[in-house]
């Protein structure tokens, strides 16, 4: 969750340079290079079904392509740390998802969470942007100024995670975590390539730098290989209600990598806005008054 906030944040040098679904076909293009030999099936491995195949659909779908969307034109609106402080809604929405498919019960303090997320996102959003740069002159869309529109992407992107956590359980149930993450990155590849080879055809690639090049392979391996591998891994032992407690390094990355690197700051209400929807994660997650230690 660390590295996902990270690439988050990163990403907008690269949204400002690679049109959007250039940058995400050029991202499942190098996760599948470095991940072609995760597709053969290990010996051990019993066929999938046709559930299983449907959820690694869903789960690329979702988790990969969709996410990659929203976030990418998201990020590209808004700033990484409001991108931040609307990911910080994750666990809520992860909890709210699993009361809906997984049918988990929500006590009063997970809807509390939600309420705090809720809270924060709205704060955030009516905050207004940094008059810096591309930034200073607030265009509208529809009736609402651009970041407003950039937050409801992220927020959106914020459902495909959750999405992708809750079904991510699921599919560790049957399959490894490196073919997990080499089938849902071929899908990926496969849904965005009609209109990724399109915006190839149409851009100047000598145009980007040798520093951009090292970014995007970084962010080519971090988002479809290290976080996906790692969040696989940790999912085949621990529940997703807990795995959803950890998503909340997503947003403290992203917040911290536009503070320190990209010049951005905090304002009182951004501030006050980023303590509410943490104060979300905090009742969200803290185990109940009856919780029994773990063995």
């Amino acid at each position: 969750m660390s590295l996902v906030g990270s690439y988050v944040a990163l990403s907008k040098p690269l949204v400002a340079v690679f049109p959007v679904f250039l940058l995400a076909w050029l991202r499942f293009g190098i996760g599948g290079l470095a991940m072609w030999r995760w597709l053969r099936r290990p010996a051990n491995e019993p066929p999938m079904t046709r559930r299983t195949r449907g959820l690694l659909f869903l789960e690329s779908f979702l988790g990969n392509f969709l996410f990659s969307i929203c976030m990418l034109f998201g990020v590209r609106l808004t700033t990484a740390v409001a991108a931040g402080v609307v990911m910080s809604a994750i666990p809520a929405v992860v909890a709210l998802l699993s009361w809906l498919f997984l049918r988990e019960r929500i006590g009063r303090r997970t809807l509390a969470a939600i309420v705090c997320a809720a809270l924060g996102i709205g704060l955030f959003s009516l905050q207004k942007p940094a008059n810096t740069g591309a930034m200073a002159a607030v265009e509208t869309a529809f009736g609402l100024p651009l970041p407003v529109w950039g937050n409801l992407l992220v927020f959106a992107a914020v459902v495909c995670e959750a999405s992708y956590v809750v079904i991510g359980k699921r599919l560790t149930d049957g399959l490894g975590p490196k073919r997990i993450s080499a089938i849902i990155n071929l899908w990926g590849f496969a849904l965005v390539t009609p209109v990724g080879a399109w915006a190839a055809w149409h851009f100047d690639f000598g145009t980007v730098g040798a520093p951009l090049w090292a970014l995007l392979l970084f962010y080519g391996l971090a988002a479809s290989v290290w976080t996906v591998w790692l969040w696989m891994t940790g999912l085949k032992t621990v529940p997703a209600s807990r795995a959803g407690v950890f998503t909340v390094m997503l947003p403290v990355s992203a917040a911290a990598v536009g503070v320190l690197f990209m010049d951005e700051r905090l304002t009182a209400m951004q501030l006050l806005a980023f303590g509410i929807a943490l104060l979300g994660l905090v009742l969200a997650t803290l185990p109940g008054r009856n919780a029994s230690p773990p063995a």
